[in-house]
């Protein structure tokens, strides 16, 4: 299992925005807000599953779409479905641990 990630280092915080690899390039819709899944803001590189769990796991604030990244999000205990949002049937979460 793959997905798209772009890290950014700032002020001793490492935010991660992550999803999965096929959703890079696409938009969604609903009512008047759009969202462009682009690859500048999730695409800078493609990793693997145990990557992938390593920035979950040290990352501050992350940026979460599509259901394979949530899903090991929830596995790692680290996102909850409470907070997830479907635009077109692709979910979102956003967590900040402080």
């Amino acid at each position: 299992m793959n997905f798209a990630v772009k890290v950014v280092n700032q002020r001793g915080n490492r935010m991660l925005n992550i999803c999965d690899v096929e959703l890079v390039g696409r938009t969604v819709r609903k009512s008047d807000l759009e969202v462009n899944i682009t690859k500048s803001y999730y695409g800078d590189r493609v990793i693997d599953e145990k990557e992938a769990e390593s920035l979950l796991r040290t990352s501050s604030i992350i940026n979460m779409v599509g259901k394979k990244t949530i899903d090991l999000s929830i596995k790692l205990g680290i996102g909850s479905t409470k907070g997830v949002k479907e635009i077109e049937g692709v979910p979102f979460l956003i967590v900040f641990k402080f």
